[in-house]
């Protein structure tokens, strides 16, 4: 057995023992745990399969902000937690067994399919070089699938909307807090001033890098957020009220910035989404820019979640 398939095998076997402790742990910090550990070997997995572009959204969105969320819940659940109704044993099991068949019916498929298998990859490739892409991710999502990112990112806005909806409504138009998720220490706030700096780089160049390498707004979006939760968290910055107009300006300004331009197509191009020639890779980058800002602060706040005071402290 060779290196490379002993950490495969070792790998798919993390992944499932991972997948058990979620399904079957006893309390909810636990499985939330669990989760976010299955999200990293998993990105972990899709590197092993040349998906790092994938890769890099399962561990930034898949485990960061998502195990975030599910540990916030959690804490908030801690108080009552013990007068919660827990799914019977029968429903977990039935759960695994169910994901189970779900793994081993695309396994089937992968390995019981026709040679070779039906891609329409030649010709997407084929056509890159007219968007000016070197990335042939990022020439789908914003050739082929421009569309699909663009209603994406409004729902992904929308998503924030709902959580701010469960607010009651004397807290409507304050601020979130992140109290469940951190106590200030000396450790969190020497974090919070050195690692932000280096972050916001990071994040800057997955944007940047994205139209040719692995990388684009949701990765680079995903990493500023952690930056700025890491700084609010640690108590350095207020988590701004929901009324802040430039708060708002920011949400908006990704998804606005990408309809401008596909209605821009009418007039400039064939229609909708389309591109004039020669000015497809410049436009795509601007709207990547502005889809950047607007994730991180849609997902930071998605993570703050609803607000839960009238004025900032």
């Amino acid at each position: 057995m060779t290196m490379a398939l002993a950490f495969d095998v070792g790998l798919v076997a993390l992944l499932i023992a991972m997948a058990v402790l979620a399904i079957f742990a006893r309390d909810n910090v636990s499985a939330a745990i669990a989760f976010a550990v299955y999200g990293l070997l998993l990105a972990l997995a899709w590197v092993r399969l040349a998906a790092v572009d994938v890769a890099l959204t399962e561990a930034a969105i898949g485990s960061g902000v998502t195990g975030m969320l599910l540990l916030g819940a959690a804490a908030r659940l801690r108080s009552s937690e013990n007068n919660l109704t827990q799914p019977s044993l029968l429903l977990r099991c039935c759960a695994g067994v169910f994901c189970a068949l779900i793994a081993v019916g695309l396994a089937a498929i992968t390995v019981i399919g026709s040679e070779p298998f039906p891609t329409l990859a030649p010709m997407a490739m084929a056509s890159l070089a007219e968007s000016g892409l070197g990335n042939p991710v990022a020439g789908v999502l914003f050739v082929y699938r421009a569309l699909d990112t663009l209603l994406e990112k409004v729902v992904l806005l929308l998503a924030l909307l709902g959580v701010w909806s469960v607010a009651s409504d004397r807290a409507w138009g304050g601020v979130p807090s992140l109290r469940p998720y951190a106590q200030a220490n000396d450790i969190l706030v020497f974090l919070a001033q050195t690692l932000p700096p280096i972050g916001i780089m990071v994040g800057i160049y997955m944007c940047w890098v994205g139209a040719n390498q692995p990388g684009g707004a949701f990765q680079g979006g995903a990493i500023l957020a952690a930056m700025w939760l890491l700084v609010m968290m640690a108590g350095l910055q207020q988590v701004p009220p929901i009324g802040s107009r430039r708060m708002r300006l920011l949400l908006v300004i990704g998804p606005v910035t990408f309809l401008a331009v596909g209605l821009a197509g009418f007039v400039l191009a064939d229609g909708f989404l389309a591109y004039p020639a020669g000015f497809a890779k410049p436009l795509i980058i601007v709207v990547e820019v502005a889809l950047t800002l607007s994730i991180g602060v849609t997902l930071g706040l998605l993570v703050a979640g609803p607000p839960e005071r009238t004025q900032p402290p």
